[in-house]
């Protein structure tokens, strides 16, 4: 008899590759896969029954905002309560570190001052190394948080000096564990940043083996010409490249998602992307964003928290004044903007090697449904009742997709000797029940979860284990 930590019986295996799923068991000992197989002669100090269920590698939510959630609310319920394990935070140019003092929006996604306190990026990680959460977190720097921290005025492109001044700073953040760089380039804090300042930055990144993200400079009517310079970042860089949540905004721009597929499929696998399952967006509120959505509904407000949920031009006509009235009476403020296409979304979703990931802003008030309900959507909406892929291939695009990618080790996949990042999900029932109404539901079909071989969702529940990592892996070293 050979005794595990613990033994899941009579489970599907879907292992993170895209291969077709298998019967079989699984076995952790000390945080890691032990084997899998027909182990039902072997003893465990906990035995779990997955007949029925299946057995998949945790989650990796490739775009989140959850810098500052790791640390205020570590048990993570709004992730693990969708099977995931992983999270890749400092995205769209916003970190929570290296910065201190109070900053301008869209940085302000993440707090006000009291938690933009950290001088470096050490200082962040050794704070959350000291205080681990549930979930493995892999950290990039923003690069709208470096200009706030070395410019006096973000609204123009920055000095020699001042790129310079960036360059060390990331590559300071990258010798403590920063796995990249992370630009937001159609936000106020970064728009005035020239394509050579975003270059001569990222080619930091090809020595330290490190991977650029981008919240593009444009998702509307300079969709296209947006992601040419992208992909002319990524190679003039030489650098890896992945656009984050690509979609194309606005009732004019519906369609020209096609193109820009092409040109993604050109560059040759150089540069990949997220995408999440909702055809709207969420971030602050901003004049510039109005004129392309559908409807916008604010999320928060800080003068006006009661106004949260409400659709804007309800408030302004209940205010007895226009839309551009309310907005600046509001600010600081969030949105949900209304403004893709479904069928955009489902042409970008079914794209080879997409890789899903929430986008959630888990610090407001009435957040979009995505930060509780990304991933069950996708794989009881658009997997088992559209049928746009494979069971197979919907949980290799959120794992071993994702984690080939972005380079985290012995992760993503189910083989003996990785880490025991475990996701046990009903393939029959799992869907999100977040809705823009009651955003805050957890998914159903999710049975349970570990982080690094600890349990930590079981029975509709976060068990407040928090056996996260901080995944400092770079790519190529």
């Amino acid at each position: 008899m050979v005794a595990y930590d613990t033994l899941i019986n009579g489970g599907t295996i879907i292992d993170g590759t895209g291969a077709p799923r298998y019967a079989a068991d699984l076995a952790i000992v000390a945080g890691r896969i032990a084997a899998i197989g027909a182990l039902d002669e072997c003893d465990a100090r906990e035995e779990i029954d997955a007949h029925g269920m299946v057995v998949a590698p945790g989650f990796v939510d490739v775009h989140t905002h959850d810098d500052r959630a790791v640390l205020e609310s570590p048990s993570m319920p709004a992730k693990v309560s969708q099977g995931v394990t992983t999270v890749v935070t400092g995205n769209c140019g916003i970190s929570l570190a290296p910065l201190q003092g109070e900053p301008p929006p869209p940085l302000n996604l993440l707090g006000g001052a009291d938690w933009y306190r950290f001088a470096s990026f050490a200082d962040y990680l050794d704070k959350l190394a000291g205080a681990p959460a549930a979930v493995n977190v892999a950290p990039l720097v923003g690069h709208s948080t470096l200009r706030v921290a070395h410019m006096d005025n973000v609204q123009r492109p920055a000095t020699t000096a001042e790129i310079s001044r960036m360059c060390l700073t990331l590559g300071d953040a990258l010798e403590a564990g920063a796995i990249g760089l992370s630009t937001g380039l159609a936000y106020p804090t970064a728009s005035a940043a020239s394509a050579e300042e975003v270059v001569e930055i990222a080619r930091l990144l090809a020595d330290q083996g490190g991977i650029y993200t981008t919240h593009m400079r444009d998702e509307a009517d300079q969709l296209v010409a947006a992601v040419e310079e992208t992909l002319a970042t990524g190679e003039r860089a030489g650098v890896p490249v992945v656009i984050s949540h690509h979609k194309a905004c606005g009732r004019r721009n519906w369609g020209r998602i096609e193109d820009t597929l092409a040109l993604i499929g050109n560059a040759q696998g150089l540069v990949a992307f997220d995408v999440y399952p909702y055809i709207a967006s969420s971030t602050v509120l901003l004049p510039d964003f109005l004129d392309r959505a559908e409807k916008v509904v604010v999320t928060w407000s800080e003068p006006h928290p009661e106004c949260a949920g409400t659709a804007l031009h309800e408030i302004a006509e209940k205010w007895g004044c226009d839309v551009d009235e309310a907005v600046q009476q509001l600010q600081p403020a969030g949105a949900i903007y209304f403004q893709m296409h479904e069928r955009d979304l489902q042409r970008a979703l079914s794209y080879p090697g997409a890789m899903i990931g929430s986008d959630g802003l888990p610090h407001d008030i009435h957040p979009h449904p995505r930060l509780w309900g990304t991933f069950p959507r996708v794989l009881g909406h658009y997997c088992r009742e559209l049928g746009l892929f494979t069971l197979e291939e919907a949980v290799h695009r959120m794992t071993g997709r994702p984690a080939q990618v972005f380079g985290l080790q012995d992760r993503g996949i189910l083989v003996e000797g990785n880490h025991a990042d475990l996701t046990v999900f009903d393939a029959q029932s799992i869907i999100d029940e977040a809705t823009f109404e009651h955003p805050t539901r957890p998914a159903t079909g999710i049975q349970r979860v570990w982080s690094n071989g600890e349990c930590i969702w079981r029975d509709g529940q976060a068990t407040g284990a928090r056996p996260g990592h901080t995944l400092s892996e770079k790519l190529g070293v």
